[in-house]
C-alpha cells in the first residue's frame, strides 16, 4: 500500500520521511533554476529546504525552467505531486528519506515568452544551472565559448524567440535592463572548472552577436559567481521507484536517491542578495580555484578512470568496480602518482586524506551508482576532467603513463565491444565521429589523437603519443585486466 506524493498527503507521508516544517504557501519565489534533474533536487534543493527548515529566507524559493525534451517529462512528474520530491540519502551504515517542497512552480518548456516574463520579474533575484559539462557551447580542445555552434547562431539571428537556456537568459536581462529592474546573479552549478567565468562567457558572448551594447552592460553589471558543487546522485529508475514504494510507502513518479555526503563551494558575488545559505553548511570563499581543480580532477577525474575498465570488464556498479582490486590499485595509483601532484595547495585540507574519502564514497554499495551512467558524454569530460591533468604533467616535463592509459580505455571501449565480446551501448552527443576515431585507431592509434577538439595540444606530445599507443596496443593485444596489472607493475612502458 503506498500513498501518492503530494502536499495534501504530507501528514501520512511523515510516518515514514520527514516533511517540511514549512507551509507551501508561506514561499515565494527567488530563484529560477535551469535544468531540473537529480542533482539538482538532491543538492541545490536539499541546502534550501533545509533552510527553510530553519524558518529562514522563505523569498527564496525556486521555480523549474528547461528547454529540452526530458524537463518537460521532469515538469510533468513534478507537476503531478505539487512539485515535491523524495530525496533518500544512503550512507554505508544508515537510509533515510525526506520530502523536500523548496520548488513552487515549473515553468513550460517551450513557452520562451511565459519564461522570459518570469525572468523579468524583480522578485527573481538569482538564475541557476545545472545543465551537464557539456551544455556550455565550450569548444573542447580551447575552452573557449564557441558563438559559431549552430544553436548559438539561431538565437543571436532571433533573439526574441530564444531556444537555448543562454538565450532565454539573455532575453530576461534585457527586459530587466529595458525596465529599468536590476539584473539576476547568474549561478551556474556544473562540474565546469571557472563554471562562473563559463556562463559569463556564454550569456556575454551570445549578446555580443547582436547586441554589443547589451553585452557591456552584462560585463558591467551582471554577477557570475564561481562555485564547486559536489553529492554523488545515480540516475532513477525502476529499481529506485519501487525502493520508495516498498520501503517507504511514497509512491513518487522520480524520487531521488544521493550519498549522505555533500559540498558546496561558493564566492560570495550576490549583487541583489541570497539565501543565508552558510546557515546550513555552504562554504562561501574568496577564491573557488582550489576547491574547483581538487574536486573535478580528484573526484570527476576518477570517476572517468574507473568507468571504461570497469565497463570493458562488464562490471555495472561503481560500487563493484571498486570491489575488484585491480580497478581499485589503479585508480590509487593513478591519482596519488600523476593527478595530486599537480594540484595546487587547497586551503585547510590534505588530498591525501581528500582521496581517501573519495575511495569510501565510491565503494558506497547503498549509492547503486552505475558505470554507464560514469562512461556516458565522454567527448565532453575526458576534456574536463582528465586531459587537463595530463596538461599540466606534460608542460613539467613530467610522465603521463596512467593518463595517457586512461584515454587509451576510453578509446579502446569506443572500439565497440568489451573483453568478453559484448556489444557496448554509447551514449554521447559526438559518438558518430569519437566511434569512428577509434575504429581507425585500431590499425592507427594517432587517428584518435586527431580528435582535436578534445586532445587540443596534448596530442602534440610525442610523450603522449608514444604512451597513448602503447597502452592501446596493450589493450588490444592482451585485454584489459593484464593491461592494468602491467601498469601497477610499472612494466607498460617496456
Amino acid at each position: 500500500m503506498t500513498t501518492k506524493l503530494s502536499l495534501a498527503t504530507l501528514g501520512d507521508i511523515s510516518k515514514t520521511a520527514s516533511v517540511p516544517a514549512y507551509a507551501r504557501a508561506d514561499l515565494a519565489a527567488g530563484i529560477v533554476h535551469f535544468g531540473v534533474g537529480n542533482f539538482h533536487r538532491a543538492h541545490q534543493a536539499v541546502y534550501l529546504d533545509d533552510l527553510f527548515n530553519l524558518g529562514l529566507d522563505h523569498d527564496w524559493a525556486i521555480v523549474g525552467a528547461g528547454v529540452l525534451p526530458s524537463d518537460a517529462a521532469m515538469r510533468d512528474k513534478l507537476a503531478g505531486q505539487d512539485f515535491l520530491t523524495t530525496v533518500v540519502e544512503q550512507d554505508n551504515n544508515r537510509s533515510g528519506a525526506r520530502i523536500t517542497g523548496a520548488m513552487t512552480d515549473y515553468l513550460t518548456p517551450g513557452n520562451a515568452a511565459a519564461t522570459i516574463a518570469r525572468l523579468a520579474d524583480p522578485a527573481i533575484r538569482i538564475v541557476s544551472l545545472t545543465i551537464t559539462e557539456g551544455g556550455y557551447f565550450i569548444n573542447p580542445a580551447s575552452g573557449v565559448f564557441d558563438p559559431a555552434h549552430p544553436a548559438i547562431a539561431a538565437d543571436a539571428a532571433d533573439p526574441a524567440e530564444p531556444k537555448t537556456v543562454f538565450g532565454l537568459i539573455l532575453a530576461g536581462l534585457k527586459a530587466r535592463k529595458d525596465k529599468g529592474v536590476a539584473p539576476y546573479t547568474v549561478m551556474s552549478c556544473d562540474n565546469i572548472p571557472h563554471n562562473g567565468k563559463v556562463t559569463h562567457a556564454a550569456v556575454s558572448g551570445l549578446a555580443r552577436l547582436s547586441d554589443p551594447g547589451l553585452a557591456d552592460w552584462i560585463d558591467a553589471n551582471v554577477a557570475f559567481p564561481n562555485g564547486m558543487v559536489d553529492r554523488i546522485t545515480p540516475a532513477t529508475g525502476a529499481r529506485e521507484i519501487g525502493i520508495v514504494a516498498d520501503d517507504y510507502g511514497i509512491d513518487d513518479a522520480w524520487p531521488v536517491f544521493c550519498e549522505e555526503f555533500k559540498q558546496w563551494v561558493l564566492e560570495d558575488k550576490f549583487p541583489e542578495g541570497r539565501p543565508a545559505l552558510e546557515t546550513v553548511g555552504v562554504q562561501f570563499v574568496p577564491d573557488v580555484a582550489p576547491y574547483e581543480h581538487m574536486k573535478i580532477r580528484i573526484l570527476n577525474g576518477g570517476h572517468a578512470a574507473i568507468a571504461y575498465p570497469a565497463a570493458l570488464l562488464d562490471i555495472h556498479f561503481v560500487h563493484e568496480a571498486m570491489e575488484d582490486p585491480d580497478i581499485r590499485a589503479f585508480l590509487a595509483k593513478l591519482e596519488r602518482e600523476e593527478i595530486i601532484p599537480v594540484i595546487p595547495p587547497v586551503p585547510d585540507t590534505d588530498l591525501n586524506d581528500y582521496y581517501a574519502l573519495i575511495e569510501r564514497r565510491f565503494s558506497n554499495p547503498k549509492i547503486a551508482d552505475t558505470i554507464p551512467r560514469l562512461a556516458q558524454d565522454g567527448s565532453n569530460r575526458q576534456p574536463k576532467f582528465i586531459l587537463p591533468s595530463t596538461a599540466d604533467r606534460l608542460s613539467r616535463g613530467e610522465d603521463v603513463t596512467g593518463l595517457a592509459l586512461v584515454s587509451a580505455l576510453w578509446c579502446h571501449y569506443l572500439a565497440g565491444t568489451t573483453d568478453s565480446g559484448k556489444a557496448i551501448t554509447f551514449n554521447d552527443p559526438n559518438i558518430d565521429r569519437i566511434h569512428a576515431a577509434a575504429t581507425a585507431a585500431k590499425l592507427d592509434p594517432a587517428a584518435f589523437l586527431q580528435l582535436k577538439d578534445i586532445f587540443g595540444t596534448v596530442a602534440e606530445s610525442d610523450l603522449f603519443r608514444t604512451r597513448f599507443a602503447n597502452a592501446l596496443k596493450s589493450l588490444q593485444q592482451n585485454g584489459t585486466r593484464p593491461t592494468l596489472k602491467r601498469y601497477l607493475e610499472n612494466t607498460l612502458t617496456n
